[in-house]
């Protein structure tokens, strides 16, 4: 571990049920010597593994948060062979406004790690998760949904590593996880992700997208509810016999996955989520917005496949991310 300014108010490797902050010094105009006080809870019952679970990496997306809620006021100690951590809000700046990056810093967490002691504040919170609570875990939970701008058919994820023993263990947890749908997902850009400093480090790893829109729905929290119950039961710190279901296994192959356009206009979706395409298809016609009586532009997908994530709203800027296709395996 290395020397940071955040302290936590609990103690980490105590047994029992403990609820705190995670307690970061910022002092601002309107607190001079202010902190910000991120919520972590800790219910440890003994010997056995650690799970990190943790949601709010991006503030505008809500599956994860009320699921982790939820399990923070019902684990009881009593029923755990080890110990969970759990950071509902990690980046609590950005989850209090309901954005996707912080208010404080415009830090975009997930591309901060592996943070710094003496940086911004979403670099400072960024550091003690990757040396405090990183190094302490067996396996890590980082939920995410499409937030404002994206929305996503409901998936976990694992990725393809270097290291074939550890991504079989990633792939086992996100098979265990058991969202509708579970993803062999490729990064559009992995550097300073929470996923790649976790991976780096050596641990399972299983990550969601679960919906999108800057909201969520009682079936997509239904499915991040039994997902962090299912993936507890596999790294046997919970009891029990995991809720299982149908799950569609999907790939990424490359980069001709991500339909990125190349104008901006407003967004005629001519596909849904779920949806079967073909390459060379149109996924969308993208109309413009400064004059009337021009045709679309056609955004097609560059391989067949079905359409995992797609624009949410309805105007689109130049280089935005209008959908993803991802293929069936099997």
């Amino acid at each position: 571990m290395t020397n940071s300014p955040v302290t936590p108010t609990i103690p980490l490797d105590a047994i029992g049920t403990f609820h705190g902050f995670l307690r970061l010094p910022h002092s601002r105009d309107d607190s001079a010597w202010g902190a910000v006080m991120i919520p972590i809870s800790v219910i440890a019952g003994g010997d056995g593994p650690t799970a990190l679970l943790t949601g709010g990496n991006h503030g505008d997306e809500y599956e994860g948060p009320i699921a982790l809620q939820g399990l923070a006021a019902t684990l009881d100690p009593a029923t755990i062979k080890g110990r969970v951590i759990i950071l509902p809000m990690m980046n609590l700046p950005a989850f209090s406004v309901g954005r996707r990056c912080s208010p404080i810093d415009g830090g975009n967490m997930n591309r901060s790690f592996p943070g710094r002691p003496d940086g911004t504040v979403t670099q400072k919170i960024a550091h003690y998760i990757a040396t405090h609570l990183v190094p302490l875990a067996d396996i890590v939970l980082d939920y995410h949904s499409g937030g404002r701008t994206l929305d996503f058919l409901p998936f976990a994820a694992a990725h393809i590593l270097p290291d074939k023993q550890q991504e079989a263990a990633c792939m086992a947890a996100m098979a265990a996880f058991n969202a509708p749908y579970s993803m062999k997902m490729l990064e559009i850009d992995n550097v300073g992700m929470f996923d790649t400093e976790v991976e780096s480090q050596g641990k399972v790893f299983v990550t969601t997208e679960l919906g999108g829109g800057g909201t969520s729905t009682a079936a997509s929290v239904a499915v991040a509810r039994k997902g962090a119950r299912n993936l507890l039961i596999h790294a046997g710190i919970l009891d029990g016999t995991p809720e299982q279901g149908p799950s569609t296994l999907l790939d990424m192959p490359d980069g001709r996955c991500f339909v990125i356009s190349e104008h901006a206009g407003m967004l005629e979706p001519l596909v849904d989520l779920g949806g079967r395409v073909s390459e060379g298809q149109p996924i969308a016609r993208l109309w413009p917005t400064d004059h009337s009586g021009a045709a679309p532009r056609h955004l097609e997908a560059r391989l067949s496949g079905i359409l995992t994530a797609r624009h949410f709203s309805g105007l689109v800027g130049m280089g935005d991310c209008v959908g993803v296709i991802a293929q069936p395996v099997g």
